[in-house]
C-alpha cells in the first residue's frame, strides 16, 4: 500500500496556482470563475492529505459564504473523510470535489492537470 504525504513540487506549483485565480475571482465577485478554481485545486491536491482537506476547507466556507445548505453539509461530510483517504491513495481521481458531484464518482481530468498528474 502507498501512503501518500507529501505533494510533489510541480503538483504543488500548479495547485497553489489554482488557489490564487481562485481567491481573485473570489475578490472580484466572479464565483463561478472563483469555484472552477478550486474545483481544479481539488482535483491536483486529492492524492495528498493536507491539500486535499484544505481544498474541502476552502469549498465549505464557500459555501457558507453562498449560503448553500447543500454545499456546507456536503464539506463538512467530505472534510470528516477525505484527508485520510488520500493517505491511504483511494480517492476517485478527476472527482472536481463539491456537493454537486458523488463522493467516490471518477471524473475526467482536464488534459492540462492530466499531464501534470502523470
Amino acid at each position: 500500500m502507498k501512503f501518500n504525504v507529501k505533494i510533489p513540487r510541480h503538483l504543488k506549483e500548479a495547485y497553489n496556482s489554482e488557489l490564487k485565480y481562485y481567491r481573485h475571482y473570489l475578490l472580484k465577485k466572479e464565483y463561478d470563475n472563483a469555484w472552477n478554481h478550486l474545483e481544479r485545486s481539488h482535483i491536483l491536491g486529492q492524492s495528498y492529505p493536507i491539500e486535499h482537506t484544505y481544498s474541502h476547507w476552502l469549498m465549505l466556507k464557500f459555501g457558507f459564504r453562498q449560503k448553500d445548505t447543500k454545499e456546507v453539509i456536503g464539506q463538512i461530510l467530505r472534510l470528516v473523510v477525505g484527508g485520510w483517504k488520500s493517505f491511504i491513495n483511494h480517492v476517485p481521481l478527476g472527482n472536481t470535489g463539491g456537493a454537486n458531484v458523488p463522493p467516490l464518482k471518477r471524473m475526467p481530468i482536464p488534459e492540462d492537470i492530466k499531464g501534470l498528474i502523470r
